[in-house]
């Protein structure tokens, strides 16, 4: 008896080492801010040396951390964060095919464990705020039933930025914004991207820091709204006043649409550092594909000198604004030219949590946490753009070349200009008109200033626009020489061109699901759902 009652006080200290160790952890592991803008151009922001958007709070974390200069995300919107979240491509999860549009009853597939549901086994709070557009005709495809703990956002792809109704057509029509699953119009007649802005301070300020956050930001900016209304840009007015060097209403309104994103980012930071939670945080910043130029969907991004625009296969369309910026990088302030593509972010954000990427199966992601923590060696060659059976199209970048090949051409594939200033300004001079009609007060966090990374193009050929006939043969560049796609030299080096369809080939035997399109479905129009975008089917 006396040897039991000396060994229980020693079970009773390991039961304590035991708990402040996973208390320990907990506390360590870093908090995950993840953002998504939505259709922004690569030429929209100051970083990458827009002459007619300051985005200071974005450069700010940019320069502080890493550009990816070599990023790739999908040319549409629900393939992108499809991949974002499984780390799997959407020609593995069925989603490689356009996006989910009003009724359409399909989504990413249950059978897929997204990012929160890995998380949650890292003892994460886990939370969402804005646009889902991966699937809610049965309430088990939305966010609340796929580990996050709360959505405050919509389900569809776009919407109005002040009502939340979404236009799909004449004949489907509703509202579409939730407080985790309860129809929610509190926000009517608030901007979304403010809205938006509020509920991730709100989080972060209630936040138990003893536990590691993952707060998923999908902001709806700067997608256009409804379009069949004609409301297809929004923006406050204050924010429209910052801009009176851009005459065109569009690019006008649009600019103030990024602005406004530009200031929740500088908010949401600055709220992690009254919280004492920025030192150990890491926020990733990307698009979800190239911007819609010049009228495109509605809006007037821009992506110059890159060639095309969203929802296409041409680098315009695939090559994403992004960059990681934390305190916790061993190695900062440089511009990653490593390839690096959406559905790496999971295994690398895992490991970076503490987890083993290892424990991660079947991802078409690859963990970069490392090479981005030591400007190391690249650890991906090639990247799948696309392979959609539906319209029949494909592209691959394998090392420094890109294949295209099917009907590609002749659909906003050429290179489109930004809607143009009334002058030429030098970046100084644009902030200063920009400056001058903001209230200092609203100004972002202006810490970290760097050289904008552009991108130089050459010459370009008289047939620059003629060269490719990818409905014909198959087109191939050499993109860190010709990024902006002016020269086909299929006819030149088809050793390479046979090599890469082999590729495609190779994917289509190996990784490839059939689309999991399916039409409208009436039952789940919002006429027959009181009004509004909700789940239908049981």
């Amino acid at each position: 008896m006396v040897v039991k009652n000396m060994h229980r006080p020693f079970a009773l200290l390991l039961l304590d080492v035991a708990i402040l160790c996973r208390v320990f952890v907990a506390t360590t592991r870093p908090n995950i801010i993840l953002i998504v803008a939505d259709d922004l151009g690569y030429n929209d922001v100051s970083f990458h040396g827009s002459n007619q958007i300051p985005t200071p709070n974005i450069d700010s974390l940019a320069y502080g951390g890493i550009i990816l200069n070599n990023y790739y995300v999908s040319p549409i919107c629900t393939p992108t964060r499809g991949a974002l979240m499984t780390g799997r491509h959407p020609i593995q999860t069925g989603l490689q095919s356009g996006v989910i549009v009003a009724s359409q009853p399909y989504g990413l597939p249950l059978n897929e464990t997204i990012m929160p549901q890995f998380f949650q086994k890292l003892g994460y709070r886990r939370h969402m705020v804005g646009k889902w557009h991966l699937g809610f005709h049965k309430k088990e495809f939305t966010p609340m039933y796929r580990g996050f703990e709360t959505h405050y956002g919509y389900y569809l792809g776009c919407g109005d930025y002040y009502d939340h109704t979404s236009e799909a057509n004449e004949e489907y029509f509703g509202f579409d914004f939730m407080r985790n699953t309860t129809v929610d119009f509190t926000g009517i007649g608030q901007y979304s991207t403010e809205l938006f802005r509020q509920e991730a301070n709100t989080i972060i300020q209630k936040h138990n820091t003893s536990e590691p956050l993952f707060l998923y930001l999908p902001f709806q900016a700067v997608h256009s709204g409804n379009l069949p209304s004609g409301k297809s840009l929004q923006a406050p007015t204050k924010y429209i006043k910052r801009f009176p060097h851009i005459k065109n209403t569009e690019r006008k309104t649009y600019a103030a649409m990024v602005s406004a994103l530009d200031d929740a980012v500088g908010s949401i930071v600055q709220t992690l550092k009254d919280k004492n939670m920025y030192s150990n945080s890491i926020i990733v910043f990307t698009t979800d594909n190239g911007g819609p130029a010049n009228g495109f969907d509605g809006n007037a991004a821009s992506n110059f000198p890159l060639r095309g625009v969203k929802a296409t296969l041409w680098e315009g369309g695939v090559r994403g604004v992004g960059f990681i910026s934390s305190p916790l990088l061993q190695t900062k302030g440089y511009v990653s030219n490593q390839m690096i593509h959406v559905t790496d972010w999971l295994p690398t954000l895992y490991t970076a949590a503490g987890g083993k990427a290892s424990d991660l199966h079947n991802l078409y992601g690859i963990d970069q946490w490392g090479v981005l923590q030591t400007n190391g060696k690249p650890v991906r060659t090639e990247i799948l753009h696309n392979i959609d059976p539906m319209d029949k199209t494909e592209a691959i970048r394998v090392g420094d070349y890109k294949l295209l090949h099917g009907p590609i051409t002749g659909y906003w594939d050429g290179w489109y200009p930004p809607y143009q200033l009334s002058e030429k300004l030098s970046y100084d001079k644009m902030q200063m008109s920009v400056y001058k009609h903001t209230n200092r007060s609203e100004l972002g966090i202006l810490q970290e200033t760097g050289k904008p990374v552009t991108i130089q193009c050459g010459p370009k050929p008289a047939n620059a626009s003629t060269n490719c006939q990818a409905n014909k043969v198959p087109c191939l560049y050499h993109i860190p020489s010709d990024p902006c796609e002016y020269n086909n030299i299929a006819s030149s080096h088809m050793d390479i061109v046979t090599k890469l369809l082999a590729k495609i080939v190779e994917y289509k035997s190996t990784m490839m699901v059939p689309p999991g399109n399916k039409p409208f479905d009436p039952a789940g129009n919002p006429r027959v759902n009181g009004g509004i975008w909700r789940p239908w089917l049981d």
